[in-house]
């Protein structure tokens, strides 16, 4: 039913596989070398179809500085941080609350309520494009880094929820027995009994959308125009003019606004894998 250890095949199993991982590691890391590889390329080698020669000159510091000085790289970024951090907040607190109700209280609807959370999941967000666009515009909040966020943690909720709650479902429920027994309030029970036990979970479940919304580029286009609400994602675009495309640019400002995510999950690693593993062996 389970795969078979790679410790335990044939030798020559195990040096097909040793032979093949470094070929696919590659092969998944070729697109990231290649916009790595274009941001330190001079813009003539586009113009003369070098692509993935070498360098006919160094530009690493040009581009660069190009990105950082002579752009609105430093006011995206602000607009991811600002978007992105209160979104996170938002969808992992009000998960928290809902995945509390809805994996302690037993009450009729329950679980249609939580298929509810589940279902939002399944929709293909294509589809909402055009009534999302039109409620944002009838609500004056198109083109507004308010009306992205409430958006995200809307949308971002129902997974969130659904992370939640079945963490929260394997807690020992004798421990919430035990506190309403002491006559504890159920808001004290919550902040003080579960929060505590949910803090893997929650700096799992904070990593995971951190980079879902940082890396979200369809609705920074969709709800944002320009350097005022475009979050660092969409933002790059503007580097291309009418008759031209700034691809030195472009890689050198998607490498830029890759490294939050990259940078995050390095400081939140143990927590992050800590959080997706526990429970996973009783």
């Amino acid at each position: 039913m389970f795969p078979t250890p790679i410790e335990k095949t044939s030798r020559s199993w195990q040096l097909t596989y040793q032979s093949l991982l470094p070929v696919a590691l590659i092969v998944w890391l070729l697109p990231l070398i290649a916009v790595a590889t274009f941001s330190i390329k001079p813009e003539t080698d586009f113009a003369q179809g070098n692509y993935w020669g070498l360098p006919s000159s160094f530009e690493l510091f040009t581009n660069y500085g190009k990105v950082f000085f002579e752009s609105d790289m430093k006011r995206y970024m602000l607009n991811s941080v600002l978007i992105t951090v209160p979104t996170v907040i938002g969808a992992v607190a009000l998960s928290c609350m809902t995945g509390f109700a809805l994996g302690i209280y037993r009450f009729r609807g329950n679980l249609a309520i939580f298929f509810l959370f589940i279902a939002g999941n399944f929709v293909p967000f294509q589809i909402l494009m055009v009534p999302v666009r039109d409620l944002t515009v009838s609500m004056g909040l198109y083109d507004t880094k308010i009306g992205l966020i409430l958006f995200h943690v809307a949308f971002q909720t129902g997974f969130c929820t659904l992370f939640m709650r079945n963490f929260i479902r394997a807690l020992p429920y004798e421990l919430i027995e035990a506190a309403r027994v002491e006559g504890i309030a159920e808001w004290r029970i919550f902040w003080f009994v579960v929060v505590p036990l949910m803090k893997p979970a929650i700096a799992a479940l904070s990593v995971l959308i951190f980079t879902f919304i940082w890396n979200d580029y369809f609705w920074a286009v969709v709800l944002t125009q320009g350097p005022d609400a475009q979050p660092v994602t969409a933002g790059i675009t503007s580097f291309n003019s009418q008759f031209r495309a700034a691809y030195h640019l472009m890689s050198a400002g998607s490498i830029v606004a890759a490294l939050p995510p990259v940078i995050m999950f390095f400081i939140m690693q143990r927590h992050f894998i800590a959080g997706l593993t526990l429970g996973a062996v009783k």
